[in-house]
């Protein structure tokens, strides 16, 4: 059980708004440099450096060397689950605290698909997730979600790729799958193993492409097609 102390340190810590600007910018599962973080933030190298050494030393963050370069990411899914709620809170609570903002949450192209640390989210990913319920191919539930054996079918005929018993034990204690309520859209999208393997099949068919600088999606012409046709979504 985290003591109050803890609890609020961690809210400090996400509460600044240039450690906010690098959380929120490593949401896309990749990872970057502290010069490329501190562009994002609006601040200096030196001082982009201080922030992501209190984020790496909390446990949000993972710093990996390649060659002369550190690259900093989040540090796990759990950290990815935390930032993804407070942003839906956040919309809610927005009017309250301060005046509206041509933010993100204004931004269609993230509204429309974007990724959420490793699976996807915004309009399209929320409404293959009610596809795949309203089919009962996933089963949502109060403590989580469920995939049937007729969806884990669907999936595989769509070429997604679920990890084997064989995975590496640090994916296999991943959550099979679990709902991830959407920021911009209030709704769930799917997240777990099975979310991370949807996405990764997304990328590898050429449904989706990244857009530079953002975490917003393109879906192709051919990502159209595929997802009307399997999951009657429109994108």
């Amino acid at each position: 059980m985290p003591t109050t102390a803890a609890f609020a340190a961690t809210a400090a810590l996400v509460g600044d708004p240039a450690r906010a600007g690098m959380l929120c910018a490593l949401m896309d599962g990749r990872a970057l440099t502290a010069t490329e973080l501190a562009q994002v933030a609006g601040v200096t190298p030196q001082t982009a450096s201080g922030h992501l050494a209190q984020l790496t030393a909390a446990g949000m963050l993972a710093m990996e060397r390649q060659g002369r370069h550190r690259y900093h990411r989040l540090a796990s899914p759990a950290v990815a689950a935390m930032l993804e709620s407070i942003m839906a809170a956040s919309t809610g609570l927005r009017a309250a605290v301060a005046p509206p903002r041509p933010a993100a949450v204004r931004d269609e192209a993230l509204r429309r698909a974007r990724t959420c640390y490793d699976h996807l989210a915004g309009r399209v990913a929320v409404g293959m997730a009610q596809s795949m319920a309203d089919r009962g191919h996933c089963e949502f539930g109060p403590d989580g979600a469920a995939m049937t054996p007729g969806g884990l079918a669907f999936l595989r005929d769509l070429g997604v790729v679920l990890e084997a018993d064989g995975a590496p034990a640090r994916r296999r204690a991943r959550v099979f799958c679990r709902p991830c309520l959407d920021w911009t859209e209030r709704k769930p999208h799917i997240a777990g193993r099975v979310g991370a393997a949807l996405c990764e099949a997304c990328f590898a068919q050429g449904w989706m492409r990244r857009l530079p600088g953002t975490r917003a999606l393109e879906v192709t012409p051919a990502g159209r097609r595929a997802l009307a046709r399997a999951f009657g979504v429109e994108a």
